[in-house]
């Protein structure tokens, strides 16, 4: 049995409501991220969209269940919980590991449920074919913390605390792994356009790796780069604003 089977309800988050008559936008976090990452995106853009964010298990009201370990496994359950809801025109946004789930929800609304996303928008990860390391997951915990600190989407204060760093290294670990491990689904490609949001400097995405999501999409795909590193949406949140309106509208 799925965790979605026991509890639909527990993976998705609306932080503002939105309006009944416009498209839904859902948001799938990073490695170790959670769906409060989300909460500026959905103030700003609840006018215009029922803003969803997905949380995963093994964080914040859901630490006490295991982390799941396999984007599959992660895009198999979200799918299940998307294709019953309300239907309305969706447009799927991961950043770093969300892209990756976001493109398999993506797939499965489309090749199981009949209920395909209008528009993907992928941040901050290589295209799926695109196989490299680094392999955090099998690294000590030190490295873990070395590796966040590089990223800098992680305040430094917290990864000071020891408290702080116990209950989230767990999560954190089994998402590199999901990841790490993830290989995309055969056949995998979208009857919808691909947006792609990267940074110039990060250090996990080349520009051909970004520019690569662009065959796994219809056309009008388009790349668009930031300056800035792996969290570069964070110094340019009112671009990346911008081309999330795009997509929803």
């Amino acid at each position: 049995m799925t965790t979605a089977t026991v509890r639909p309800d527990s993976w998705i988050r609306r932080y503002h409501q939105g309006p009944a008559d416009r498209p839904r936008l859902v948001c799938f976090p990073h490695a170790g991220g959670s769906a409060s990452f989300f909460f500026p995106v959905s103030r700003a853009l609840s006018l215009v969209a029922e803003v969803c964010a997905v949380q995963y298990p093994g964080r914040q009201e859901r630490r006490s269940e295991p982390a799941v370990p396999s984007v599959h496994r992660l895009a198999d359950d979200i799918a299940t919980v998307l294709a019953a809801a309300p239907q309305r025109p969706t447009v799927l946004f991961g950043h770093s590991m969300g892209a990756a789930v976001a493109f398999e929800v993506a797939h499965r609304l489309e090749r199981v449920h009949d209920r395909p996303p209008t528009h993907l928008v992928v941040s901050g990860r290589r295209a799926p074919d695109r196989i490299r390391g680094p392999w955090l997951h099998r690294l000590p915990d030190a490295d873990i913390v070395a590796e966040l600190r590089r990223l800098s989407g992680t305040d430094d204060r917290l990864l000071e605390d020891p408290d702080v760093l116990r209950m989230i290294l767990p999560a954190l670990r089994s998402d590199y792994r999901a990841i790490e491990t993830y290989r995309m689904s055969p056949g995998a490609v979208l009857r919808c356009p691909v947006t792609v949001l990267t940074g110039d400097s990060d250090p996990h995405v080349t520009a051909d790796e970004a520019e690569g999501w662009l065959s796994y999409g219809t056309d009008p795909g388009r790349v668009r780069t930031f300056t800035g590193g792996h969290f570069f949406l964070l110094d340019h949140s009112d671009e990346v604003l911008n081309e999330l309106r795009t997509a929803l509208a």
